[in-house]
């Protein structure tokens, strides 16, 4: 293609030739004007997002101002801290729950094992350290991410825990209620089981539907779980006795005491001082002669006396 014009006033002919690669050539740098163009155009509207809107900066480009990056660290600085909080007021539950288990664990460990457990110089512990399915799951997110996930994780555990010492403390107070203490403080001696056995005074055979503790004269005797005292008073072959009612259907009975310290419908607590050992009633020496009954029945105390179960009679 061929292009022809006049110029000037003695009418010469210009001749311009327009070649396919002429073209090409032009249609190139027309292009790389153009890019240039827009890449200065877009420096420049970034420059002003930058400054006017860094969080469309920042999703742009990942690009932040520095102050847009010290709002970012005052940001996981607050975070921190509630972790912090969360992470204190954690370990003050746990703490707590510790103490309550420490204590459900004495009440229901015999003291045989008590005394096998105070010989060892410390307690076996082992295991593997496994991580959680979450933990697991956060690597690779980013940051903001992985802090929202894991103070809402914390968040829901810091609620059960926070839940587990009321937990605790209502098993540990029907603990309480089960006649599951020892009935004497200080030294003593098994000297008659439950069941069958050769009766003290007559030498025949008889039924014994307790346990006798030989102690001294005036040894505590004390209340084996939470009650009330439904009977406090005199009965010829007992003595002295005392009964007490406690939850779930459980009485137990304490007789041939000296003295009765509680009256009927006082209210105890486990371990509480309610008489002293004597010898009232019909009894061949100092000892307190011992029931428990369930739901009406007589049952053998060792079956919630296991302190006493590797006792030997």
């Amino acid at each position: 293609m061929q292009l022809m014009w006049v110029s000037g006033p003695t009418g010469n002919v210009r001749k311009v030739s327009i070649t396919a690669k002429k073209m090409l050539i032009g249609m190139g740098v027309v292009a790389i004007a153009l890019v240039t163009l827009g890449f200065l155009l877009y420096l420049v509207g970034f420059k002003i997002a930058i400054e006017v809107r860094p969080e469309l900066a920042r999703s742009l480009g990942g690009i932040t101002t520095q102050a847009e990056q010290q709002r970012m660290e005052s940001v996981y600085r607050e975070r921190l801290a509630k972790l912090q909080g969360m992470l204190d007021a954690t370990a003050q539950d746990v703490r707590h729950l510790e103490t309550l288990k420490n204590q459900f664990m004495d009440l229901a460990t015999p003291a045989s094992v008590k005394e096998r457990r105070s010989s060892t110089s410390e307690d076996g512990k082992g295991g593997p350290m496994l991580p959680t399915m979450r933990s697991m799951s956060l690597q690779g997110q980013p940051l903001d991410a992985t802090f929202d996930a894991v103070l809402t994780e914390f968040g829901q555990f810091h609620k059960t825990v926070g839940n587990l010492p009321d937990n605790w403390s209502r098993e540990l107070n029907r603990l309480r209620t089960f006649p599951t203490g020892m009935p004497l403080a200080g030294g003593f001696r098994l000297s008659s089981g439950f069941g069958m056995r050769t009766d003290p005074f007559t030498g025949t055979l008889g039924r014994h539907d307790g346990l006798d503790f030989t102690s001294t004269i005036g040894a505590p005797i004390l209340a084996t779980a939470d009650g009330t005292v439904s009977r406090s008073g005199w009965e010829d072959t007992y003595g002295n006795i005392i009964e007490i009612t406690h939850a779930e259907g459980f009485v137990t009975r304490y007789a041939h005491i000296s003295t009765r310290r509680v009256t009927e419908g006082q209210r105890v607590k486990r371990g509480d001082r309610i008489a002293d050992v004597g010898n009232t009633g019909r009894s061949t020496g100092p000892h307190l002669h011992y029931e428990v009954f369930h739901q009406g029945r007589v049952i053998n105390p060792l079956q919630v006396l296991p302190h006493l179960s590797g006792e030997k009679t």
